[in-house]
């Protein structure tokens, strides 16, 4: 279905946004459009809604199966105001997912069990948002692939991933259940990634509820929504493979250039499967077999 505009969308789309999980896919620009709307639609997202602009194409094979809400995406708070806005609209309880064109979600076992299996176990466990790793993934040889963009040829980093203690500003104390994650290409050229961009952490799953808000550090309003688990066991977490960070950093006249390969002795042969997340401590299963 497409849609006038967002606010359109925010109207007569309240009935998409009662149960979910609904998948929010922002397109920055055209890359890898298709391959990850169709990625998401295989996840088992209830409705996935596409939001760009107007003169974006959308392959033939799945614009029938998304809801197309015109949106531009390039401003600095354009995502969080949409996210927010359809938070708002959303009924109490709806699971919401949302990334950019580009990014893959995996979660453990997610090639034979459906996001809706996974967000029901984490929902019995008393959670109501899941953290998500955003993993880079990059194109091994950039002279074949100049935008650092390859699906055949998708790397990602094996090691190199580390966590700090999150301060809470107003006691100056950790705060409990709360890490910074960093690692991948925005840790390897972080002289070239603006400091509020470098780490790697997304609350990208969440359920709604009345006043819940998402701030600009992908971070919510409610802090146990931040948490990577419940204080008892630890919970489900999932990855969010992504070619943005690779993608910009080429992109960007001041770092292309110094930038001759994003491999290094520690990069592998991404597999696409849940299977090598898992291995590399990616991800975590929680109680969930």
């Amino acid at each position: 279905m497409i849609y006038g505009a967002l606010e359109d969308f925010l109207q007569t789309g309240k009935p998409i946004l009662a149960k979910g999980p609904v998948a929010l896919i922002f397109a920055e620009d055209e890359v890898e459009i298709g391959t990850t709307l169709r990625h998401h639609l295989n996840c088992g997202f209830t409705s996935v809604v596409a939001l760009m602009p107007d003169a974006f194409d959308v392959p033939s094979d799945v614009e029938d199966l998304i809801h197309r809400v015109p949106y531009d995406c390039t401003s600095a708070d354009a995502v969080i105001t949409a996210v927010n806005r359809i938070i708002a609209a959303a009924t109490p309880g709806c699971w919401l997912y949302y990334c950019y064109n580009g990014e893959y979600l995996f979660y453990p076992f997610c090639e034979t069990r459906t996001v809706r299996e996974m967000l029901a176990f984490h929902t019995e466990e008393r959670r109501d948002a899941m953290l998500t790793y955003v993993i880079d993934i990059y194109a091994g040889d950039l002279d074949a692939h100049p935008s650092a963009v390859s699906i055949e040829d998708a790397c990602l980093d094996k090691s190199g991933y580390y966590a700090q203690g999150r301060s809470d500003p107003e006691t100056g104390h950790p705060r409990d259940r709360q890490l910074d994650f960093f690692g991948g290409i925005r840790w390897r050229h972080e002289e070239h990634i603006p400091e509020a961009s470098r780490k790697i952490d997304r609350i990208a799953l969440f359920r709604v509820k009345n006043g819940l808000q998402l701030q600009d550090d992908h971070t919510f309003n409610d802090q146990e929504y931040n948490t990577y688990a419940c204080p008892w066991h630890h919970n489900l977490t999932a990855a969010i493979c992504s070619f943005r960070a690779a993608k910009a950093l080429k992109r960007n006249p001041g770092s292309t250039f110094d930038i001759k390969s994003f491999k290094w002795h520690n990069s592998a042969p991404f597999e696409w499967h849940s299977r090598q997340l898992l291995d590399l401590g990616l991800m975590e299963p929680g109680q969930w077999f």
